[in-house]
Protein backbone atom coordinates (compact mmCIF):
# COMPACT_ATOMS: atom_id res chain seq x y z
CA UNK A 1 0.00 0.00 0.00
CA UNK A 2 1.46 3.03 -0.82
CA UNK A 3 1.42 6.56 0.77
CA UNK A 4 -0.31 9.70 1.24
CA UNK A 5 0.72 13.18 0.62
CA UNK A 6 0.64 14.34 4.39
CA UNK A 7 2.25 10.56 5.21
CA UNK A 8 5.12 11.45 2.73
CA UNK A 9 5.76 15.21 3.60
CA UNK A 10 6.00 14.59 7.52
CA UNK A 11 8.63 11.13 7.19
CA UNK A 12 10.89 14.06 4.93
CA UNK A 13 10.69 16.61 7.44
CA UNK A 14 11.40 13.85 10.45
CA UNK A 15 14.07 12.19 8.68
CA UNK A 16 12.20 8.65 8.53
CA UNK A 17 12.05 6.43 5.60
CA UNK A 18 7.96 6.23 6.51
CA UNK A 19 5.51 7.10 8.61
CA UNK A 20 2.01 5.55 9.66
CA UNK A 21 -1.31 7.89 10.47
CA UNK A 22 -1.71 8.33 14.44
CA UNK A 23 2.01 7.99 14.81
CA UNK A 24 3.63 11.52 16.92
CA UNK A 25 7.01 12.53 14.85
CA UNK A 26 9.13 15.39 15.55
CA UNK A 27 9.04 17.92 12.84
CA UNK A 28 10.99 20.29 11.19
CA UNK A 29 9.29 22.89 9.20
CA UNK A 30 10.64 24.89 6.32
CA UNK A 31 9.04 28.07 7.42
CA UNK A 32 7.49 29.52 10.75
CA UNK A 33 4.61 31.71 9.85
CA UNK A 34 3.09 34.25 12.59
CA UNK A 35 1.66 37.53 11.94
CA UNK A 36 0.77 40.41 14.94
CA UNK A 37 0.76 37.69 17.23
CA UNK A 38 4.31 37.10 16.88
CA UNK A 39 4.41 39.84 19.65
CA UNK A 40 2.61 37.74 22.54
CA UNK A 41 4.77 34.61 21.13
CA UNK A 42 8.11 36.19 21.65
CA UNK A 43 7.12 37.22 25.23
CA UNK A 44 6.36 32.83 25.51
CA UNK A 45 9.57 32.40 23.96
CA UNK A 46 11.11 34.55 26.51
CA UNK A 47 9.88 32.89 29.79
CA UNK A 48 10.74 29.47 28.68
CA UNK A 49 14.40 30.78 28.66
CA UNK A 50 14.43 31.65 25.05
CA UNK A 51 17.36 34.24 23.96
CA UNK A 52 18.43 33.56 20.12
CA UNK A 53 16.13 32.09 17.96
CA UNK A 54 17.25 28.86 16.24
CA UNK A 55 16.91 29.78 12.81
CA UNK A 56 16.05 33.62 11.60
CA UNK A 57 15.58 32.27 8.16
CA UNK A 58 12.65 29.57 8.68
CA UNK A 59 11.01 32.93 10.31
CA UNK A 60 8.37 34.30 8.49
CA UNK A 61 6.64 37.78 10.22
CA UNK A 62 3.94 39.40 8.01
CA UNK A 63 1.58 42.38 10.13
CA UNK A 64 -1.84 41.84 8.97
CA UNK A 65 -4.59 41.44 11.46
CA UNK A 66 -4.80 44.94 12.44
CA UNK A 67 -3.14 47.39 10.44
CA UNK A 68 -2.36 50.30 10.22
CA UNK A 69 -3.05 49.74 13.99
CA UNK A 70 -6.66 50.67 15.16
CA UNK A 71 -5.69 50.85 19.18
CA UNK A 72 -2.51 52.22 21.50
CA UNK A 73 -2.40 47.99 22.19
CA UNK A 74 -2.03 46.69 18.05
CA UNK A 75 0.55 49.66 18.25
CA UNK A 76 2.82 48.59 20.68
CA UNK A 77 2.28 44.62 19.55
CA UNK A 78 3.79 46.35 15.92
CA UNK A 79 6.35 48.11 18.03
CA UNK A 80 7.69 44.82 19.85
CA UNK A 81 7.62 42.75 16.44
CA UNK A 82 9.41 45.49 14.72
CA UNK A 83 12.14 45.14 17.52
CA UNK A 84 12.19 41.68 17.70
CA UNK A 85 12.92 41.22 13.86
CA UNK A 86 16.16 43.38 14.64
CA UNK A 87 17.35 42.10 17.12
CA UNK A 88 17.23 38.06 15.97
CA UNK A 89 18.24 39.21 12.55
CA UNK A 90 14.54 37.90 10.92
CA UNK A 91 14.50 38.70 7.14
CA UNK A 92 11.01 37.40 6.13
CA UNK A 93 9.47 40.64 7.77
CA UNK A 94 6.83 42.26 6.18
CA UNK A 95 5.38 46.11 7.57
CA UNK A 96 2.12 46.80 7.79
CA UNK A 97 0.06 47.22 4.07
CA UNK A 98 2.14 44.33 2.57
CA UNK A 99 -1.06 42.16 2.90
CA UNK A 100 -2.67 38.87 3.94
CA UNK A 101 0.23 36.57 5.79
CA UNK A 102 -1.32 33.64 3.64
CA UNK A 103 -1.67 35.61 0.15
CA UNK A 104 1.62 37.39 1.08
CA UNK A 105 3.33 34.26 1.69
CA UNK A 106 2.50 32.44 -1.97
CA UNK A 107 2.97 36.14 -3.46
CA UNK A 108 6.92 35.86 -1.86
CA UNK A 109 7.86 32.49 -2.84
CA UNK A 110 7.76 31.14 0.52
CA UNK A 111 5.16 28.72 0.53
CA UNK A 112 6.62 26.05 -1.76
CA UNK A 113 6.01 22.41 -2.90
CA UNK A 114 7.00 19.51 -0.97
CA UNK A 115 7.78 21.75 1.79
CA UNK A 116 6.37 22.23 5.67
CA UNK A 117 4.89 25.06 6.87
CA UNK A 118 3.69 25.44 10.25
CA UNK A 119 1.55 29.32 11.21
CA UNK A 120 0.24 30.88 13.86
CA UNK A 121 -3.14 30.90 12.38
CA UNK A 122 -5.44 28.43 11.77
CA UNK A 123 -5.91 29.34 7.83
CA UNK A 124 -2.09 27.82 7.05
CA UNK A 125 -3.29 25.10 5.32
CA UNK A 126 -3.77 27.93 2.61
CA UNK A 127 -0.35 27.03 1.44
CA UNK A 128 -1.49 23.45 -0.41
CA UNK A 129 -2.57 26.11 -2.67
CA UNK A 130 1.37 25.62 -3.50
CA UNK A 131 1.84 21.63 -2.78
CA UNK A 132 2.91 22.35 0.50
CA UNK A 133 1.73 20.97 3.77
CA UNK A 134 0.58 24.40 5.56
CA UNK A 135 -0.45 23.63 8.99
CA UNK A 136 -2.01 25.89 12.05
CA UNK A 137 -0.86 25.65 15.26
CA UNK A 138 -1.03 27.44 18.76
CA UNK A 139 1.42 30.33 19.91
CA UNK A 140 2.95 28.48 22.25
CA UNK A 141 4.01 25.79 19.72
CA UNK A 142 5.52 28.99 17.07
CA UNK A 143 7.64 29.87 20.21
CA UNK A 144 8.98 25.98 21.18
CA UNK A 145 9.55 26.32 17.09
CA UNK A 146 11.57 29.95 17.76
CA UNK A 147 13.12 27.94 21.09
CA UNK A 148 14.12 24.12 19.26
CA UNK A 149 13.43 24.34 15.56
CA UNK A 150 10.88 21.73 15.81
CA UNK A 151 7.70 20.34 16.75
CA UNK A 152 5.59 16.93 17.29
CA UNK A 153 3.30 16.40 15.13
CA UNK A 154 0.76 13.58 14.78
CA UNK A 155 0.05 11.84 11.41
CA UNK A 156 -3.22 12.87 10.28
CA UNK A 157 -5.72 10.53 8.33
CA UNK A 158 -6.35 11.99 4.66
CA UNK A 159 -9.66 12.70 3.17
CA UNK A 160 -9.67 12.49 -0.80
CA UNK A 161 -11.93 14.69 -2.30
CA UNK A 162 -12.20 13.91 -6.38
CA UNK A 163 -13.91 16.97 -8.59
CA UNK A 164 -15.04 15.92 -12.02
CA UNK A 165 -15.92 18.17 -14.73
CA UNK A 166 -15.62 21.70 -14.91
CA UNK A 167 -17.41 24.50 -13.17
CA UNK A 168 -20.06 26.35 -15.32
CA UNK A 169 -19.58 29.83 -16.44
CA UNK A 170 -19.90 32.47 -14.12
CA UNK A 171 -20.04 30.06 -10.81
CA UNK A 172 -16.80 30.11 -8.78
CA UNK A 173 -14.42 27.98 -6.99
CA UNK A 174 -15.85 30.03 -3.55
CA UNK A 175 -19.44 28.18 -4.70
CA UNK A 176 -17.35 25.15 -5.26
CA UNK A 177 -15.70 25.12 -1.62
CA UNK A 178 -19.13 26.36 0.03
CA UNK A 179 -20.69 23.28 -1.32
CA UNK A 180 -18.37 20.77 -0.53
CA UNK A 181 -17.89 22.17 3.54
CA UNK A 182 -22.14 22.25 2.78
CA UNK A 183 -21.97 18.62 2.30
CA UNK A 184 -19.08 17.42 4.38
CA UNK A 185 -19.95 19.87 7.01
CA UNK A 186 -17.85 21.58 9.52
CA UNK A 187 -16.19 18.66 11.30
CA UNK A 188 -16.40 16.52 8.04
CA UNK A 189 -12.21 16.66 8.17
CA UNK A 190 -11.64 17.46 11.67
CA UNK A 191 -7.91 16.57 12.25
CA UNK A 192 -7.22 14.86 8.41
CA UNK A 193 -4.86 16.16 5.91
CA UNK A 194 -7.52 16.63 2.33
CA UNK A 195 -6.30 16.17 -0.86
CA UNK A 196 -8.28 17.84 -3.65
CA UNK A 197 -7.79 16.07 -7.19
CA UNK A 198 -9.57 15.68 -10.35
CA UNK A 199 -10.59 17.62 -13.33
CA UNK A 200 -12.28 20.36 -11.83
CA UNK A 201 -9.68 21.11 -9.35
CA UNK A 202 -6.26 21.57 -12.69
CA UNK A 203 -9.04 23.56 -14.74
CA UNK A 204 -9.12 26.50 -12.23
CA UNK A 205 -6.09 29.18 -11.94
CA UNK A 206 -4.01 29.42 -8.71
CA UNK A 207 -5.83 32.05 -8.01
CA UNK A 208 -9.22 30.37 -7.81
CA UNK A 209 -7.50 27.17 -6.22
CA UNK A 210 -5.96 29.34 -3.26
CA UNK A 211 -9.92 29.04 -2.12
CA UNK A 212 -9.81 25.74 -1.84
CA UNK A 213 -7.27 24.89 0.92
CA UNK A 214 -8.28 28.00 2.85
CA UNK A 215 -11.81 26.80 3.04
CA UNK A 216 -10.73 23.88 3.99
CA UNK A 217 -9.69 24.66 7.57
CA UNK A 218 -13.52 25.47 8.07
CA UNK A 219 -13.92 21.86 8.24
CA UNK A 220 -11.54 21.00 10.35
CA UNK A 221 -8.33 20.19 8.57
CA UNK A 222 -5.32 20.04 9.46
CA UNK A 223 -3.78 20.65 6.26
CA UNK A 224 -4.76 20.62 2.11
CA UNK A 225 -3.09 20.10 -0.58
CA UNK A 226 -3.43 20.86 -4.30
CA UNK A 227 -1.21 18.70 -6.49
CA UNK A 228 1.33 21.01 -8.07
CA UNK A 229 1.23 21.32 -11.91
CA UNK A 230 2.61 23.60 -14.47
CA UNK A 231 0.28 25.92 -13.23
CA UNK A 232 2.36 25.86 -9.96
CA UNK A 233 5.54 26.02 -10.96
CA UNK A 234 4.66 28.79 -14.33
CA UNK A 235 3.58 31.10 -11.27
CA UNK A 236 6.63 29.97 -9.24
CA UNK A 237 9.24 31.16 -11.42
CA UNK A 238 11.12 34.26 -10.28
CA UNK A 239 9.42 34.15 -7.29
CA UNK A 240 10.72 30.71 -5.25
CA UNK A 241 12.94 32.21 -2.55
CA UNK A 242 15.16 28.72 -2.92
CA UNK A 243 14.96 25.31 -5.00
CA UNK A 244 12.02 22.85 -3.72
CA UNK A 245 11.13 19.40 -4.52
CA UNK A 246 7.28 19.03 -5.39
CA UNK A 247 5.59 15.42 -3.60
CA UNK A 248 2.72 13.88 -4.80
CA UNK A 249 0.61 10.96 -3.49
CA UNK A 250 0.88 7.43 -4.38
CA UNK A 251 -1.58 6.11 -7.22
CA UNK A 252 -2.40 3.48 -4.51
CA UNK A 253 -2.29 5.28 -1.18
CA UNK A 254 -4.84 4.55 1.06
CA UNK A 255 -7.56 6.93 2.59
CA UNK A 256 -9.47 7.27 5.25
CA UNK A 257 -12.12 8.49 2.86
CA UNK A 258 -13.18 9.21 -0.53
CA UNK A 259 -15.86 11.98 -1.59
CA UNK A 260 -16.70 12.83 -5.40
CA UNK A 261 -18.55 15.68 -6.81
CA UNK A 262 -19.71 16.90 -10.34
CA UNK A 263 -18.46 20.71 -10.54
CA UNK A 264 -21.05 20.87 -13.43
CA UNK A 265 -24.16 20.57 -11.37
CA UNK A 266 -22.99 23.41 -8.66
CA UNK A 267 -24.93 26.67 -8.64
CA UNK A 268 -24.22 30.20 -6.65
CA UNK A 269 -23.65 28.73 -3.11
CA UNK A 270 -24.31 31.32 -0.11
CA UNK A 271 -23.44 30.50 3.50
CA UNK A 272 -25.83 31.66 6.19
CA UNK A 273 -25.73 32.47 9.81
CA UNK A 274 -24.28 31.64 11.93
CA UNK A 275 -21.58 28.82 10.46
CA UNK A 276 -19.81 27.91 7.24
CA UNK A 277 -21.60 24.89 7.04
CA UNK A 278 -25.41 26.64 6.74
CA UNK A 279 -25.10 26.45 3.21
CA UNK A 280 -27.89 26.80 0.94
CA UNK A 281 -27.98 27.81 -3.13
CA UNK A 282 -27.98 31.51 -3.57
CA UNK A 283 -31.70 31.20 -4.94
CA UNK A 284 -33.09 30.42 -1.54
CA UNK A 285 -31.86 33.64 0.06
CA UNK A 286 -32.09 36.03 -2.75
CA UNK A 287 -34.28 39.00 -1.13
CA UNK A 288 -32.53 39.02 2.00
CA UNK A 289 -31.96 42.76 3.05
CA UNK A 290 -27.90 43.63 3.81
CA UNK A 291 -26.71 46.74 4.86
CA UNK A 292 -22.95 46.05 4.04
CA UNK A 293 -21.02 43.98 1.36
CA UNK A 294 -17.57 43.15 2.04
CA UNK A 295 -14.83 42.20 -0.56
CA UNK A 296 -11.65 41.16 0.48
CA UNK A 297 -9.90 38.58 2.77
CA UNK A 298 -6.98 36.18 1.96
CA UNK A 299 -10.15 34.07 0.61
CA UNK A 300 -11.11 36.04 -2.11
CA UNK A 301 -9.31 39.57 -2.24
CA UNK A 302 -7.45 38.60 -5.31
CA UNK A 303 -7.09 40.50 -8.52
CA UNK A 304 -9.45 37.98 -10.53
CA UNK A 305 -12.23 38.67 -7.45
CA UNK A 306 -12.02 42.40 -7.58
CA UNK A 307 -11.83 42.02 -11.39
CA UNK A 308 -15.86 40.30 -10.77
CA UNK A 309 -16.69 43.13 -9.02
CA UNK A 310 -15.67 45.51 -10.84
CA UNK A 311 -17.58 43.97 -13.86
CA UNK A 312 -20.88 43.78 -12.37
CA UNK A 313 -20.17 47.43 -10.05
CA UNK A 314 -19.07 49.39 -13.14
CA UNK A 315 -21.89 52.13 -14.70
CA UNK A 316 -24.06 51.42 -10.93
CA UNK A 317 -24.25 52.81 -7.57
CA UNK A 318 -23.97 51.66 -4.27
CA UNK A 319 -27.53 50.99 -2.74
CA UNK A 320 -28.30 54.21 -0.69
CA UNK A 321 -27.41 53.98 3.10
CA UNK A 322 -25.24 50.91 2.58
CA UNK A 323 -21.84 50.11 2.26
CA UNK A 324 -19.39 48.44 -0.04
CA UNK A 325 -15.95 47.71 1.51
CA UNK A 326 -13.32 46.39 -1.07
CA UNK A 327 -9.94 45.23 0.76
CA UNK A 328 -7.46 43.38 -1.56
CA UNK A 329 -4.97 40.53 0.06
CA UNK A 330 -1.72 42.29 -0.96
CA UNK A 331 0.00 45.25 -2.00
CA UNK A 332 0.76 43.12 -5.03
CA UNK A 333 -2.98 43.24 -5.68
CA UNK A 334 -4.09 46.62 -5.15
CA UNK A 335 -1.45 47.83 -7.18
CA UNK A 336 -2.55 45.47 -10.43
CA UNK A 337 -6.10 46.62 -9.64
CA UNK A 338 -5.30 50.31 -9.40
CA UNK A 339 -3.37 49.91 -13.12
CA UNK A 340 -6.42 47.73 -14.44
CA UNK A 341 -8.88 50.41 -13.17
CA UNK A 342 -10.72 48.61 -10.79
CA UNK A 343 -10.31 51.13 -7.69
CA UNK A 344 -11.75 53.63 -10.08
CA UNK A 345 -14.56 51.65 -10.76
CA UNK A 346 -15.21 51.13 -6.98
CA UNK A 347 -14.63 54.53 -5.81
CA UNK A 348 -16.86 55.90 -8.82
CA UNK A 349 -19.55 53.32 -7.65
CA UNK A 350 -19.43 54.56 -3.99
CA UNK A 351 -17.63 51.84 -2.17
CA UNK A 352 -14.72 52.40 0.05
CA UNK A 353 -10.96 50.91 -0.98
CA UNK A 354 -8.59 50.18 2.34
CA UNK A 355 -5.61 49.03 2.58
CA UNK A 356 -4.44 45.33 2.18
CA UNK A 357 -4.68 43.33 5.17
CA UNK A 358 -7.70 41.40 7.32
CA UNK A 359 -9.82 43.80 8.36
CA UNK A 360 -13.61 43.55 9.54
CA UNK A 361 -12.75 39.72 8.43
CA UNK A 362 -11.50 39.34 12.61
CA UNK A 363 -13.45 42.26 13.69
CA UNK A 364 -10.74 44.22 14.38
CA UNK A 365 -11.87 47.35 12.16
CA UNK A 366 -12.40 49.34 9.02
CA UNK A 367 -16.04 47.51 8.95
CA UNK A 368 -17.50 46.48 12.06
CA UNK A 369 -20.98 46.25 11.66
CA UNK A 370 -23.31 47.85 13.78
CA UNK A 371 -26.24 45.87 16.51
CA UNK A 372 -28.95 43.78 14.24
CA UNK A 373 -27.14 44.84 11.05
CA UNK A 374 -26.61 42.17 8.03
CA UNK A 375 -23.42 41.90 6.23
CA UNK A 376 -22.33 39.75 2.97
CA UNK A 377 -18.47 38.87 2.80
CA UNK A 378 -16.67 36.99 0.52
CA UNK A 379 -14.15 35.71 3.94
CA UNK A 380 -14.31 32.21 4.94
CA UNK A 381 -15.98 32.67 8.88
CA UNK A 382 -19.35 33.94 9.46
CA UNK A 383 -19.62 32.78 13.13
CA UNK A 384 -21.60 34.91 15.85
CA UNK A 385 -19.17 37.83 16.46
CA UNK A 386 -16.75 37.19 13.78
CA UNK A 387 -17.01 40.24 12.23
CA UNK A 388 -16.76 42.45 15.79
CA UNK A 389 -20.83 42.47 16.97
CA UNK A 390 -22.21 39.31 18.25
CA UNK A 391 -25.73 40.88 17.46
CA UNK A 392 -24.92 40.99 13.67
CA UNK A 393 -25.38 38.32 10.55
CA UNK A 394 -22.83 37.59 8.23
CA UNK A 395 -23.73 35.69 4.48
CA UNK A 396 -20.80 34.18 2.66
CA UNK A 397 -20.98 34.54 -0.67
CA UNK A 398 -18.56 34.96 -3.71
CA UNK A 399 -17.30 38.25 -4.86
CA UNK A 400 -19.66 38.88 -8.04
CA UNK A 401 -22.59 38.08 -5.29
CA UNK A 402 -21.36 40.49 -2.91
CA UNK A 403 -21.07 43.42 -5.62
CA UNK A 404 -24.27 42.79 -6.82
CA UNK A 405 -26.01 42.34 -3.28
CA UNK A 406 -24.20 45.81 -2.78
CA UNK A 407 -26.05 47.89 -5.46
CA UNK A 408 -29.19 46.07 -4.57
CA UNK A 409 -29.13 46.11 -1.04
CA UNK A 410 -29.99 42.68 -0.78
CA UNK A 411 -28.80 39.51 -1.74
CA UNK A 412 -29.60 39.33 -5.07
CA UNK A 413 -27.52 37.26 -8.13
CA UNK A 414 -25.70 39.55 -10.62
CA UNK A 415 -27.79 38.71 -13.81
CA UNK A 416 -30.98 40.12 -11.64
CA UNK A 417 -29.41 43.41 -11.62
CA UNK A 418 -31.30 45.90 -13.46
Amino acid sequence: MGYTFVEKVLAKKAGLARVNRGEIVEARPDVALSHDNAAPIYSTFQKMGGKRVVDPDRIVIILDHATPAPTTKHAENHRIIRELVEEQGISHFYDVGRGVCHQVLVEEGLALPGELVLGSDSHTPHAGVMGACGVGIGRGEMASIWAVGSLWLRVPETLKIVVHNRLPDGVTSKDLALKLIGDLKADGALYMSVELHGEGIEALTISERSVLPNVMAEMGAKCSYIPPDQKTFDYLKGRAKRAYEPIYPDADAEYAQIAEFDASSIEFMVACPHTVDNVRPLSQVAGTPINQAFLGTCTNGRLDDLAAAAQVIKGRQVARGRRFIIIPASSEIYLAALRAGYIETFIEAGAVVESPGCGPCMGNHMGVPAIGEVSISTANRNFQGRMGTKESETYLANPAVVAASAVAGEIIDPKDLT
